[in-house]
């Protein structure tokens, strides 16, 4: 599974670009491929990308809908045929100020509707104080007691790799991602083993290092899935690596 998130960033003509880079380069495949625009973008990237294998997604929802002025409800998003919904991102974390509470809310209006993908991570300092587990398992507790849709998927995200070109070690992140597994299976309803995706400055050079591991069931890629032809070569380093 690879997951493309392009954050505030594109237009109408970068679409047209990305599309045309994307189809030259990337080989026929099956792998679950997702793109989540600007939600302002996503039905025209649907309409544009509809002969790839792409499934359009968008960054974050809302839990209600009604009166709740520039929100986007589950319901909207069922209505347009979303694919799938990024939630709990680090950035709506620290600049929105979303907290455990409202991301649980996410979830479950998402659960058995729209495919979720949660991020969770850890920040700098967390991390070296040796803290990861216990911060990720603190942001995992939103799973408790839940029985979760079978394509729910955790995107693992450590806050200080994002846009720095800083990766932990393809070995730890293998641990990390069987901490969350376990995390998840011991705590829901339904003792899900959910994917775990990597996340934090992801591209076409460190890519392969990531998708050898054992646990690591894609990516959630940000910067370099702005240029198609990048995110192109993922995906097919992605399908040649788990062909193996």
């Amino acid at each position: 599974m690879i997951i493309a998130n392009w954050k505030c960033n594109g237009n109408k003509e970068m679409m047209f670009s990305w599309t045309a880079d994307y189809e030259r380069e990337c080989d026929d495949n099956d792998t679950f491929v997702g793109v989540a625009p600007p939600s302002i973008y996503f039905k025209q990237f649907c309409i544009e990308n509809s002969f790839l294998n792409i499934l359009g997604g968008v960054q974050d929802v809302d839990y209600l809908d009604g009166s709740r002025t520039g929100a986007i409800s589950v319901d909207m998003l069922t209505d347009l045929d979303c694919g799938f919904s990024i939630i709990g991102h680090s950035e709506r974390r620290q600049i929105f100020n979303e907290n455990n509470n409202l991301i649980k809310e996410k979830l479950k209006s998402l659960n058995n509707e729209i495919i979720t993908i949660l991020c969770i991570g850890e920040t700098k300092e967390e991390n070296d104080k040796g803290l990861t587990k216990d911060v990720l398992k603190d942001q995992l507790e939103i799973v408790n007691e839940l029985s979760l849709d079978a394509e729910f998927t955790v995107a693992y995200e450590p806050v200080w790799a994002i846009g720095s070109g800083l990766t932990p070690e393809p070995k730890d992140i293998n641990e990390i991602h069987k901490y969350i597994k376990d995390v998840v299976q011991s705590n829901s309803a339904n003792n899900l083993s959910p994917k775990v995706l990597y996340g934090g400055s992801v591209t076409d050079k460190n890519a392969e290092s990531f998708f050898n591991e054992e646990f690591v069931d894609g990516a959630l890629v940000g910067g370099a899935s702005l240029d198609g032809t990048t995110f192109a070569k993922i995906v097919n380093i992605f399908n040649k690596t788990k062909e193996l």
